[in-house]
């Protein structure tokens, strides 16, 4: 369940407390005072046996005599009781509860879910602090202070971090649109939530407090949705574990599980702060933001040392100085002083005064290299601070780039700082908070920019052999392994188009040494046992052996030291594999691991023996593509190895990238496979090669999409036929169809333009084609019919279905190329759709046309549609019942 009925949580006419009180201090005396207290203009209820009346407030006994169906009910009475009231309540015809009881056990609360689900009643809660709408006057909280009404909805897992937050905020005067404490989340939790305030027009940024997530799916959904629209800022405790898991392999015991929240928020364009103050500091710096074109910042300060402090600062947060044209130089050398550095930061010495400030702002705004500026004012007895503030202002109002301000001292400069916070310039008190708030924006842009990214074709064909590598797995779980051995983890992911280095099993000496002939010298030795997960350790690898008699005395030696040190450790025999002779070649890591909430997780960085102490590794969620394998790699220390350095060629990081991207599609299609080591990954000039691997397998639960928290492309939809005699695939759209879906949207007459989008286009944003091609599978699907053309593959027709986040209806669109129409590809495509939402349980299809638009009336006629006029914007709603059920009987009548 996600955003049903949760118009009556968030926006409710009629409340009623259930189990309020007149006892002093008492969470229901103290919910119904509040209630009655922040202004709420619906009508309020209260439900206890002992009262008819309290604070002029009308009580009834019991809950079926209540006088009219309240929209809201919140239950502040003992666990035992709330599972029969929630029943009552939905008999009664209630659709949301906000239930403040704590202590519920397990029991009870499946007692509540149990009573709740025949009505589709949400509940917020239990064990919250309620839930406070400013903006309609209602206070359903035992929250000790009010929130004001603005523009920010905090969504908090903590109750003590609700009532703190709340008034720190009120004493600074920030307001909110909704202040939601979801307690223990056993219905609705931060997907639920996310998906609502996602299109809340009263929100424009969400803020939340997360302890952690259950459902992750719904999740990410709602967050890469809900970041599309809105700032989405997030403070996640627990950073810190009290140390790594025990795994069989480097990424099992690396990947801990607030690197994979990272990563989570990272995908889905989230932006993470570490503390509360830095929430709302994002927000400030945010909310008064434009759009940044780039990443260059550029300081301008009266005192030398606050310009050091800020540049120092943003260099130390990975930031940039903008670099000043010449033609600033020459703006700035006319109006200061000689003896300025002409440089950036532009020191305007102490003494400057206010016309100084305003013309080398002017000059800084006019360069195309700076993208915003910081401007700093150390105070003097020279220059008044507040005039200062108002030539700041008054140049804000016309500039296109942003401005941040720096006004330094205390209660002096409350009247200063107040013109620009009127202005709409983020102010800070230091040159560190300034370039903080800046570097905000800056992570703000690029996890816009993520979202958008359109990937690149991938050029490198790889034929995938699944039924090998299942077989492979197959036959090890078979046996009972939990670890694959080493060169049936290589096979498998040979299978996959990784580059393995060859190697073979001997279960004896001479077997070893006979291989080693067979090879070619020189050759690697390693001891093969399930009980060893690092050989290395033991000493159970020994490299560049050139002879027979070298192999020998090794396998004898290795044999020797480990019946010594692991006398238990079962031994299978050896391992021997050709010496990879590629000097140069920078050691990397590449793994997978499976975390409990988010599943799959794929970790890259600087591999080797010392992988653990180097610490350089970064994690991302799959699927991935060849775009977000290059942003994995590029977020590691070791990526700037791979550009090349003193006279070293670069690496093929495509190739590195590729390897990336099939370790994605391997997760993907044999969900056995719990963690994966490629250590080392040797990468040069010439590619790249897999010395090491190993791999941990268990029988699967799931299929191996169904674990990922992101529904990675859906390769079983995609159906190959025969078209106009030539061979066509209808198949869901992929990020990288962006060029050909540009050229589609190009191909299409004015006319069929203006029918599907509903007015004249003239060409498509980079960001249009980003939402149009990277989708959601999860809830959206767009087939694409495509063959290939003369200069390449090519998109013939689209039809495309957005499903609310509960799958009760779903938005549908089709068109085809106007050169192509009439031959029946809008009917494929449609049916296509229309099976797809029936087989996925979608119970409408719905939509919208316009009265000339014949065609598209005439195939949603022959499809089953139902056509009715839509006023008042004059089109013609279609819709097509695909499943009966109750998603209608309990809609908000307003």
């Amino acid at each position: 369940m996600s955003v049903r009925n949760l118009e009556y949580l968030m926006q409710p006419r009629s409340v009623v407390v259930v189990g309020a009180s007149a006892r002093p201090h008492s969470v229901g005396a103290t919910v119904l005072a509040n209630v009655l207290q922040a202004g709420f203009t619906g009508r309020v209820m209260a439900v206890n046996p002992k009262y008819t009346e309290l604070s002029g407030c009308q009580v009834v006994h019991r809950v079926r005599q209540l006088p009219v169906v309240p929209d809201l009910a919140v239950i502040c009475t003992p666990p035992h009781t709330v599972a029969q009231l929630v029943s009552e309540l939905g008999h009664l015809g209630c659709r949301a509860a906000v239930v403040i009881t704590g202590g519920m056990s397990a029991a009870h609360k499946a007692a509540m879910l149990d009573a709740a689900k025949p009505h589709l009643l949400r509940i917020l809660g239990p064990n919250g602090v309620g839930l406070l709408v400013p903006g309609i006057g209602l206070n359903a909280s035992f929250a000790h202070v009010p929130a004001l009404p603005g523009k920010l909805a905090f969504v908090s897992q903590s109750g003590a971090l609700v009532t703190g937050v709340l008034d720190w905020a009120h004493s600074r005067g920030i307001g909110f649109s909704r202040f939601i404490s979801l307690g223990d989340s056993s219905d609705v939790d931060f997907g639920d939530v996310l998906d609502y305030l996602a299109a809340d027009r009263a929100t424009q940024a969400i803020l939340m407090y997360m302890e952690d997530v259950r459902a992750a799916r719904k999740f990410m959904s709602a967050a890469r949705a809900a970041s599309r629209s809105k700032p989405v800022l997030v403070v996640k405790a627990g950073r810190f574990a009290e140390g790594a898991k025990a795994a069989n392999s480097h990424t099992g015991a690396l990947a801990g599980s607030d690197a994979v929240y990272d990563a989570a928020f990272r995908r889905a364009g989230m932006l993470r702060v570490l503390t509360t103050e830095e929430l709302f500091d994002a927000v400030e710096t945010l909310s008064s933001a434009r759009p940044l074109t780039g990443e260059r910042l550029a300081i301008l300060t009266n005192g030398g040392g606050p310009g050091v402090l800020a540049t120092d600062a943003l260099i130390g947060s990975g930031g940039a100085l903008a670099t000043l044209s010449p033609a600033t130089l020459s703006r700035l050398d006319a109006v200061l002083p000689a003896s300025w550095a002409r440089a950036n930061p532009v020191d305007i010495i102490g003494d400057a005064p206010v016309g100084r400030y305003s013309e080398a702002l002017s000059a800084l705004l006019q360069d195309d290299g700076v993208d915003a500026v910081l401007v700093m004012h150390a105070p003097t007895a020279i220059v008044p601070a507040l005039e200062v503030a108002q030539a700041v202002a008054e140049a804000a109002r016309g500039a296109e780039r942003n401005i941040l301000a720096c006004w330094l001292g205390g209660d002096a400069m409350v009247a200063a700082r107040k013109v620009l916070d009127q202005a709409g310039i983020a102010t800070y008190a230091t040159p560190e908070d300034a370039v903080d708030g800046f570097m905000q924006m800056v992570n703000h842009r690029r996890a816009q920019q993520a979202l958008l990214e359109v990937p690149a074709a991938c050029s490198r064909e790889c034929r995938t052999d699944r039924r090998r590598a299942r077989t492979v797995i197959e036959d090890a779980l078979l046996r009972g392994a939990s670890m694959l051995s080493e060169p049936e983890a290589k096979e498998v992911l040979a299978c996959y188009g990784v580059p393995v280095v060859e190697t073979a099993i001997a279960d004896r000496v001479e077997a070893a040494v006979m291989l080693a002939d067979r090879m070619g010298y020189p050759v690697a030795l390693k001891i093969l046992s399930p009980d060893i997960s690092h050989k290395s350790d033991v000493g159970g690898v020994v490299l560049d052996l050139g002879t027979a008699a070298e192999v020998r005395a090794a396998a004898l030696a290795m044999r020797a030291r480990l019946h010594a040190l692991l006398p238990d450790a079962h031994v299978r025999g050896f391992t021997v594999q050709a010496m990879a002779r590629r000097p140069g070649a920078v050691e990397l890591i590449a793994g997978a691991s499976t975390d409990p909430v988010f599943g799959p997780v794929i970790l890259f960085g600087q591999g080797g023996i010392a992988v653990e102490t180097i610490g350089d590794r970064a994690l991302a969620l799959p699927p991935l593509n060849l775009t977000l394998a290059r942003d994995l790699i590029g977020r590691t220390r070791v990526a700037r190895l791979l550009a090349g350095y003193r006279g070293r060629p670069a690496v093929d990081v495509d190739g590195v990238a590729m390897v990336l991207v099939r370790l994605s599609a391997l997760l993907a299609d044999l969900p056995e496979v719990l963690e994966l080591d490629i250590n080392p990954l040797l990468a040069d000039e010439h590619g790249v090669l897999a010395l090491d691997a190993r791999m941990r397998v268990a029988p699967a639960t799931t299929r191996g999409a169904q674990r990922f928290a992101i529904r990675p492309y859906p390769e079983e939809l995609e159906e190959a036929l025969q078209w106009q005699g030539a061979p066509m695939v209808l198949r869901p759209v992929r990020p990288e169809d962006a060029p050909q879906h540009a050229a589609f949207f190009a191909a299409l007459s004015a006319e069929d333009v203006r029918f599907r989008m509903f007015s004249a286009m003239h060409g498509v944003s980079p960001a249009q084609l980003a939402r149009w091609t990277q989708i959601d599978y999860d809830r959206e699907m767009a087939f694409i019919a495509t063959r290939q053309g003369p200069t390449g593959p090519e998109t013939l027709g689209v039809a495309r279905a957005v499903a609310d986040p509960d799958n009760e209806r779903a938005e549908f669109a089709v068109v085809v190329r106007s050169d192509l129409k009439g031959r029946g590809l809008g009917t494929m495509l449609m049916n296509k759709l229309l099976g797809y939402c029936r087989a996925r349980g979608t119970r409408q299809v719905v939509g919208e046309a316009l009265p000339d638009n014949e065609r598209m009336l005439q195939l949603a006629r022959r499809l089953g549609f139902a056509l009715e006029p839509a006023p008042p914007h004059g089109t013609v709603a279609l819709r097509l019942v695909l499943h009966e059920g109750i998603g209608e009987q309990h809609g908000r009548a307003d």
